[in-house]
């Protein structure tokens, strides 16, 4: 799991960079900008008017300047609440359209970077860099950059009016100030670190969570429970700290804001009253003062807390500009579409590892003709997967060349080559939907009668009708109420929608019952007549009718040929045929 670290420094080049995305919405960025500093303008008015009212129509006796001068106050409060509610519209707009085009463009280069960011990277993190961190990147604009601008310029206003009207009674008011910009420094250091903890804390126990909720039959199955628990109650404890650590530096913070402003207040009302009687003050600055002071201390109060808001923005962005800015994806510079693709497969002297030079397949070489049946066996881990992931252009290979009709795979569209190869994995995933969806991954030009005859081919119609809505039929979770062999079923039908050229099966009947597997053997026999199939099998007697069984062991070739010629070389497809006869017997 990654941790969040403390950061010091403040990234400017990182908020210019994100700023980009703000540029299609430049005009409500400028619009709350120009909200920022007529809020900033406005803010000393009000209370520049009361005192005006105090001195000057109370002290007169001037009852209609008295009215007016009350009316006015009345519509610049109304226009003060209306310009607070648009700049906080605006902002909060800004942010969300920019997380909106963020997100896509997070999800859209998830989507093209290639398995082996994957077999690396955990499902969570890249679920909270599309998710967590770009929310946060949404505090920067709604509570983060742009209020800060607001809050400071509103002091230096505020502050400005002070100076202007009595600065002797400003200094004294304001002596209380250094030990406020102390324990705010002291506050700000305080809850980042917490905050980070904080976050931290989360992560872990999403991830404890996420985990344990997916792998709780076999937590149940080895009678876990109770030290998982106890694991769980660990990370519990360490976030609750994190959070109470957070709090206690809330606690302590706002009661010392409203001391000093008290003391504040104090040394002002003090000051005050004496220059009052000597009739060096009026009453009405004194009213004004007391108002400048608490709106002095409103944005103070929650000042540190937007920085640090604005931090974790930051450390968001970071993130999830790291991952814009991955390189991990498949070279796609091909030109050539494999529309018109036959199914001519060669493999010319291939090499390929997932890492490094830890070879997993060694010197590959064999040729499939169009329409031919190949298949291709091993023990575990042999590199049987391995090829089909290759074929279909998963990953890339570092030696030799993969040939369709005579073309380097390279050189077809990578969708175009993709569309042309349809594959039934090993470990069926089914999305959250319906089975037509699933069936279809919402190809708008796959139609409802084109899934019926595929259904009624491999004789799946009958059980998909009888089910609540047909095949309307709300699949759960990665499909958790089909069968097994249903699931694999409706992947094999997925792909035969497709029509494509090169049918790939990967231990397509290694999960299904006797009954399922006649289904698909029977389908297998209808379809594989008129394109190439590519079948790997533990079950050796599934593939018996190939026209090509290639044999590996650990990453090489060991044997090709029929199973008639291999049976009578006695070598490897002969033992392993040897070992899987035996186990049936008994």
């Amino acid at each position: 799991m990654e941790n969040i670290k403390v950061k010091k420094v403040f990234d400017f080049s990182l908020l210019r960079r994100l700023f980009t995305f703000a540029g299609p919405y430049r005009r409500s960025f400028y619009w709350s900008m120009v909200m920022t500093v007529l809020l900033a303008l406005i803010s000393p008015v009000r209370p520049y008017l009361i005192q005006l009212t105090v001195d000057k129509y109370i002290a007169n006796n001037w009852i209609q300047a008295l009215i007016n001068i009350s009316l006015i106050q009345v519509g610049m409060l109304l226009v003060e609440t209306a310009m607070r509610f648009l700049f906080t519209y605006l902002t909060n707009w800004l942010g969300q359209s920019v997380v909106k085009d963020l997100r896509l463009a997070v999800y859209k280069k998830v989507s093209h970077l290639n398995l082996a960011f994957f077999d690396k990277t955990p499902i969570g993190t890249l679920t909270t860099r599309t998710i967590n961190d770009i929310e946060a990147i949404n505090d920067i604009f709604s509570e983060g950059l742009i209020s800060i601008i607001a809050d400071v310029l509103m002091i230096v206003a505020i502050l400005a009016m002070m100076f202007f009207q009595d600065w002797r009674l400003t200094l004294v008011s304001l002596s209380p100030f250094p030990v406020l910009i102390l324990a705010t420094y002291l506050f700000k250091e305080s809850v980042n670190k917490s905050f980070y903890q904080v976050r931290n804390a989360v992560a872990a126990l999403n991830a404890f969570v996420q985990e344990h909720i997916t792998g709780m039959v076999v937590v149940q199955a080895f009678s876990g429970e109770k030290r998982e628990s106890a694991k769980f109650k660990k990370i519990n404890k360490e976030h609750r700290k994190a959070n109470v650590d957070a709090i206690f530096a809330y606690s302590v913070f706002f009661p010392v804001v409203e001391i000093i402003l008290a003391i504040s207040l104090g040394l002002m009302v003090w000051y005050g009253a004496n220059q009052v009687l000597n009739y060096q003050v009026t009453q009405g600055v004194m009213i004004a003062f007391i108002m400048y002071l608490n709106m002095l201390f409103r944005p103070l109060r929650v000042l540190a807390d937007k920085f640090n808001t604005l931090q974790m923005g930051m450390v968001a962005c970071e993130r999830v500009f790291k991952l814009l800015d991955s390189d991990e994806y498949l070279p796609d510079h091909g030109t050539k579409s494999a529309a018109n693709l036959k199914g001519a497969i060669t493999f010319d002297n291939v090499s390929f590892a997932y890492k490094d030079n830890d070879y997993v397949l060694r010197n590959i070489n064999f040729d499939v003709k169009p329409g031919d049946t190949v298949a291709i066996v091993g023990h575990t881990g042999s590199g049987k997967t391995t090829i089909i992931s290759i074929l279909n252009r998963l990953y890339d290979i570092q030696q030799g060349r993969i040939l369709l009709d005579g073309v380097d795979i390279r050189d077809y569209k990578l969708a175009s080559v993709r569309s042309r190869i349809g594959v039934v994995l090993q470990d069926v995933f089914l999305f959250a939907g319906s089975i037509y969806e699933n069936m279809t991954l919402r190809n708008p030009n796959i139609t409802r009668e084109q899934v019926e005859a595929a259904t009624k081919m491999i004789g799946m119609y009958e059980f998909i009708s009888e089910l609540p809505g047909g095949f309307d039929y709300a699949v759960m979770e990665r499909g958790s109420t089909l069968s097994l062999g249903q699931r694999q079923l409706i992947s094999f039908v997925r792909a035969l929608l497709y029509n494509p050229a090169i049918l790939v099966l990967d231990e397509a009947t290694s999960s299904v019952d006797t009954e399922s597997e006649m289904l698909i053997q029977h389908a297998i026999d209808k379809l594989i007549s008129d394109r190439t199939a590519i079948v790997i099998a533990h079950r050796l007697s599934t593939i018996s009718k190939a026209d090509k069984i290639i044999v590996l062991d650990k990453g090489e070739i060991k044997e090709i040929g029929t199973h008639e010629e291999l049976l009578k070389k006695e070598g490897f497809y002969f033992k392993l045929h040897s070992m899987q006869f035996k186990k049936a017997s008994v």
